[in-house]
């Protein structure tokens, strides 16, 4: 069983920067794939962020690509999403989500066995 709590969420102006943690709790730590994803009203939850279980791969939705950078400390359970020149659009829920037991593409919400309960992110214009 692992428990994912995020946080760091808040009101930004267009061009600033958040970043969002996730802290995982849980017999088995988190050192095994996560992901972050988006949702806005009314559409499906977006995939927005991939990282394998030691940090040493990761991919990026092109929306977010060049702006946000993911990460994970092991040691401190925790998942990190650096969002750097935010835009309007970038407004969502933001969820972390941990892939335990499935294999399927990272790409997919059905791919993961736990997910957070999501932190508001608000970008002004």
């Amino acid at each position: 069983q692992v428990t994912l709590v995020e946080s760091g969420g808040g009101l930004v102006q267009a061009g600033g920067s958040l970043r969002l943690s996730c802290a995982a709790s849980g017999s088995t730590g988190s050192r095994y794939p996560m992901s972050w994803f988006r949702q806005t009203p009314g559409k499906e939850r977006e995939f927005i962020a991939y990282i394998s279980w030691n940090g040493g791969s990761t991919d990026y939705a092109d929306s977010v690509k060049g702006r946000f950078a993911i990460s994970k400390d092991n040691d401190k359970n925790t998942l990190y999403l650096q969002m750097d020149s935010l835009k309007p659009e970038d407004t969502a829920v933001y969820y972390c989500a941990a892939q335990l037991y499935n294999t399927a593409s990272h790409y997919y919400t059905r791919s993961y066995d736990y997910w957070g309960q999501g932190t508001q992110v608000t970008v002004s214009s």
